[in-house]
């Protein structure tokens, strides 16, 4: 489904400001995969999704997405097939607009009303009565007074809309607090169960990384140094991960984000 070949980045090459940020990254997803990634800061989980989005060209390597090599392929055009929610939940909707704006957006009708049925009204609101944030009754409210988790929940909704192909996750409740984060990631699953998405999730939190989906990658310095799915992964915890990063990194992970 989603295939990486020997996928490098150098930022800033040539200088000494050079920066080696994806290291002969090669990886297979599966259709319906849900991945967990997870990694001490600089490890190369967010610069992965970069690679894969197109915000920049790699240096080495190719990317095929449902088979069709998209190395070379503009963002934007990458964007038709990739849903992604950051961890800030800002990103992601339009906050001068209304909630049914930026879901006439979402939809692919260009954020116009005058373009947007009855019919579509009605779908809208359905979809936002699954959130249960009582926001199906305030689809006329700019989204920039909505609080981070109604966003964040918000922005999962529109970049699901029409069901991409591949759903990346960001961190996308890092920002959040426990009680919502909570919230957003039974909604994450929900939605990603139900539309049958294959998806990659990067957390800092080890025990959610082993709760969720199923596969976990591990990365360091811009390699995957750990990978497990099924049976495998279902009878890990967090004790284990720290002994696999130990004997692949050489070194007892002291990350204090991810250890607490």
């Amino acid at each position: 489904m989603l295939e990486l070949f020997h996928v490098s980045k150098t930022f800033n090459a040539g200088t000494a400001d050079a920066r080696l940020a994806l290291n002969d990254i090669s990886l297979h997803v599966h259709p319906g995969d849900f991945i967990s990634i997870i990694g001490a800061n600089g490890a190369g989980k967010s610069t992965l999704f970069n690679a894969v989005c197109g915000s920049f060209l790699t240096d080495e390597g190719r990317i095929i997405l449902d088979g069709q090599d998209i190395t070379l392929l503009p963002e934007y055009k990458r964007a038709k097939n990739i849903g992604r929610l950051f961890q800030d939940p800002m990103k992601g909707s339009a906050p001068g607009m209304s909630i049914e704006e930026n879901l006439a957006l979402a939809a692919g009708k260009g954020g116009w009303l005058s373009s947007v049925s009855k019919r579509d009204r009605e779908e809208f609101r359905d979809r936002l009565a699954l959130l249960d944030m009582g926001l199906e009754n305030r689809t006329g409210q700019a989204v920039g007074m909505l609080s981070g988790g109604q966003r964040q929940a918000l922005t999962l909704l529109m970049a699901t809309f029409n069901p991409p192909k591949l759903l990346l996750l960001d961190e996308h409740t890092a920002a959040l607090d426990p009680a919502t984060s909570e919230k957003v990631l039974a909604l994450t699953e929900s939605i990603v169960n139900d539309n049958r998405l294959t998806c990659l999730m990067v957390t800092h939190n080890m025990q959610m990384a082993l709760d969720m989906g199923n596969r976990i990658i591990m990365m360091n310095n811009g390699s995957i140094i750990f990978d497990a799915a099924g049976e495998e992964k279902r009878h890990l915890t967090v004790e284990d991960l720290m002994e696999q990063f130990k004997i692949a990194a050489g070194k007892s992970l002291d990350n204090d984000r991810m250890l607490l």
